[in-house]
């Protein structure tokens, strides 16, 4: 009965996403395709911006020239760079004071998924400003317009600049979750790769497996259609043409292009088509021990897609076609197989654990409830998973 009430609210879901009012971001590609950014926030009509950043990226000098274009174009800026990995309602909500006390009319995301996460965040409560973070958990919760919003990706990975969903850490009670709604959709997205060409090569590896993890769990749900499986699919191919060499050699323009085209295609996929049962661990996991969420991702994948079995043979067989890792006489079996032993593969040359090793045993049962919580009814999964799925699971992972 369980998981018939889950199939049925998932495909109500689905039906209902016909429905919703969606966009997508205006893009703004290709190299030094920053320059030109601040134009086009001016033409918005907006003399001043409230800019969401880590401070990692402060130091790097990468926001330096779009500071300066900024100045250039007259316009006023006000600086927020306290946003942590898995950022923190504590985070929005001091973003949201800096951008009420200075009159801002906009926002710029500029770093990492935390970053425009984060962003996100400032607009939800710009947008329901009667309504705290936490009571606007779950789907459409916002549901109304919001300041212009600029994504600018300085990672290949969460494809925030694309979806709808906010992710938020509770440092309290150690909950992440997100918010889920058309509204949270970035006005603009800048995609330079120019500003990825510096990432960290563990940062490049993650990053990248969370792009994969995101395209694959697109394709493999109930709730895929012809447009997301070829926004899945053309990812997918990116990252296994790409990933690899971004990460060994950074310098490489054309594989780091590649990957932030992927990230946005895996992005735009899973916005409409929804994750499943990895993100809902990976989440549990970066709420309890900040994982990163990309490296969270990469550790869980291939273990939940052995764990599917025949459920995703076909799926994954069709992937394996298009990324030339199996033979044409292999059995879907086998392609399915080979697919999940070539992420394996990769994760391993990219120097990728695959297992973690901060798992307390005592935590697994509240970890365990909180992924059922996520998961179910929301995520149309191949196969809907229980309690005792996800305590396996997270002890499966645990070093």
């Amino acid at each position: 009965m369980y998981k018939l009430y889950c199939r049925s609210f998932q495909r109500f879901m689905k039906v209902s996403t016909f429905f919703l009012p969606w966009r997508e971001p205006q893009l703004v590609e290709g190299e030094n395709s920053l320059a030109r950014l601040p134009l086009l926030i001016k033409r918005e009509g907006i003399g001043t911006v409230l800019i969401v950043t880590d401070k990692g990226i402060a130091a790097t000098g990468i926001l330096d020239s779009f500071l300066d274009g900024l100045k250039a174009e007259g316009m006023s800026y006000f600086l927020y760079d306290k946003t942590v990995p898995n950022p923190t309602i504590e985070n929005i909500e001091e973003a949201l004071q800096l951008y009420k006390t200075n009159s801002c009319q906009g926002v710029v995301a500029f770093g990492g998924g935390s970053p425009i996460d984060c962003a996100k965040g400032v607009g939800a409560r710009l947008a329901r400003p009667n309504k705290t973070i936490p009571q606007m958990k779950g789907i459409l919760k916002v549901n109304k317009k919001m300041p212009p919003l600029f994504a600018v990706p300085t990672t290949a990975g969460t494809g925030s600049e694309a979806t709808l969903a906010c992710v938020v850490s509770n440092s309290e009670t150690h909950e992440k979750y997100a918010l889920m709604d058309t509204a949270l959709i970035p006005h603009f997205a800048v995609l330079d790769p120019l500003l990825t060409l510096k990432l960290p090569k563990h940062i490049t590896s993650t990053t990248g497996m969370d792009a994969l993890t995101h395209a694959v769990e697109a394709y493999i749900g109930i709730s895929n259609t012809k447009q997301t499986k070829q926004w899945s699919i053309d990812a997918v191919k990116l990252i296994f043409e790409n990933l690899y060499e971004a990460y060994s050699n950074g310098e490489n323009i054309v594989a780091r292009t590649n990957m932030q085209r992927a990230a946005y295609l895996a992005g735009m996929a899973f916005t409409r088509a929804y994750v499943g049962n990895v993100h809902a661990i990976a989440h549990t996991l970066s709420g309890f021990y900040n994982v990163p969420h990309g490296l969270a991702n990469a550790v869980i994948l291939p273990h939940v897609l052995d764990y599917y079995g025949k459920s995703v043979h076909e799926p994954l067989a069709e992937l394996a076609d298009a990324t030339s890792v199996s033979g044409l006489s292999d059995s879907t079996e086998e392609k399915a197989t080979k697919f999940i032993q070539a992420i394996k593969d990769l994760n391993e040359k990219m120097e990728i654990p695959m297992k973690v090793d901060c798992i307390v045993d005592s935590d697994i049962p509240l970890m365990a409830k909180r992924a059922i919580q996520e998961a179910n009814p929301l995520y149309p999964v191949p196969t809907i998973f229980l309690k005792e799925d996800m305590e396996k699971l997270i002890r499966m992972i645990g070093a």
